[in-house]
């Protein structure tokens, strides 16, 4: 088994390609959540603390994201802020990114799109707050995201809090099982909802340490099985709004934005930050909070990864 060689078109940070030379553990990390999830200055001091925790961890963090131009894997404190306070970023998932570099252009990567860098950077783990779905009534509007048909074909293990509330997760598990994506729960047998802990749909498949997760995913990848892993982890008890409690909340949100008219890449982030108002500012707490502990489960996975890989190269 040899280590992949990342994409000559990608611009890696000193730290990122030699972690990756040498076959130690990466954690890819998205950056819609910076521009487009929360406001400033949380999303700059979020990105910085949860990169603090991977590498406190014991994994290197890679932020990814196009920045003139170029995608880049793994970040510094001036490109995060740029992230974070410019007007010019594009939310950018796989079909966009060809447009965004012949642009020259800024784009924050999406679940979607960062998988595809990471996956040419040679990176395998990916840590995010929550992966798209199926949208409510996408029955009439097909809107579902690209991240499942990002999930079915590319090679990478996600962590989340699970399918945003915002979605049909109902829908969106059933679609994941159709596309022949494995569905983890850490610890649980109940598949999380994000902001809670439950959702009322049962965990496809269960795992209890990270050493089970990096089995799965080496099983999957040696019979030569393309695609992701997702691996649902729920947000911390002492962090999380209950389901009753949000699930009106995403309601009149969701109502707002219909009446509004807003659809397709500008719904998501529409809905994230009205609920951020409607709660007060619990929400975004919340949303810290369970981005910051997928990175601590992230990084365990990233090492127990990279030591069975190891042992394979040997």
């Amino acid at each position: 088994m040899t280590t992949p060689t990342p994409h000559p078109r990608l611009t890696l940070t000193e730290e990122v390609r030699e972690a990756l030379h040498d076959g130690r553990p990466v954690v890819a990390l998205e950056s819609t959540i910076i521009s487009h999830g929360m406001p400033y200055p949380q999303n700059v001091e979020m990105a910085t603390q949860v990169e603090d925790i991977i590498r406190a961890g014991g994994a290197v963090p890679a932020t990814i994201a196009v920045l003139h131009g170029r995608p880049r894997i793994g970040l510094t404190p001036q490109d995060l802020e740029l992230l974070a306070t410019s007007g010019e970023v594009t939310k950018a998932s796989v079909r966009d990114l060809a447009y965004v570099m012949a642009r020259g252009g800024h784009g924050a990567t999406t679940v979607a799109a960062t998988m595809r860098l990471a996956a040419l950077a040679g990176i395998s783990v990916f840590v995010t707050g929550g992966i798209g779905g199926v949208h409510r009534g996408a029955e009439t509007s097909f809107d579902v995201s690209a991240d499942l048909t990002e999930l079915a074909t590319t090679s990478v293990a996600v962590i989340s809090a699970g399918v945003k509330s915002i979605l049909d997760i109902g829908l969106t598990l059933e679609t994941l099982e159709t596309l022949g994506v494995p569905v983890l729960t850490y610890g649980t047998d109940e598949f999380p909802a994000f902001y809670s802990r439950v959702s009322g749909f049962a965990s496809p498949m269960r795992a209890d340490t990270p050493g089970e997760i990096a089995d799965v995913m080496h099983a999957r990848w040696d019979l030569g099985i393309a695609g992701g892993v997702s691996i649902a982890n729920p947000v911390p008890e002492d962090e999380e709004i209950p389901a009753d409690r949000i699930g009106g909340i995403i309601d009149q949100a969701l109502a707002e934005m219909d009446k509004a008219g807003i659809a397709g890449k500008e719904a998501t982030p529409y809905l994230l930050g009205r609920i951020v108002e409607l709660t007060g500012g619990e929400s975004l707490r919340t949303n810290i909070a369970l981005v910051k502990n997928n990175a601590r489960l992230g990084a365990r996975i990233a090492i127990e990864y990279a030591e069975r890989s190891e042992r394979l190269r040997g």
